[in-house]
């Protein structure tokens, strides 16, 4: 599940991204924040996916 605080760090990586370059380190967190984000979204979205009922 993705937290506030998780959401936070990934604007704030994208946003020092655009200023300077990030670290190794930054950029290996970045990616590992946005692989959770994206699972969790594909999660969520596949749950609602699951719940629509198709009436005639």
């Amino acid at each position: 599940m993705i937290t506030k605080e998780m959401i936070e760090r990934i604007n704030f990586l994208a946003n020092k991204s655009k200023k300077e370059p990030l670290s190794e380190e930054e950029k290996a967190e970045q990616q590992k924040l946005r692989q959770k984000y994206v699972e969790s979204f594909k999660k969520n979205f596949r749950g609602q996916l699951e719940k629509i009922e198709i009436v005639d």
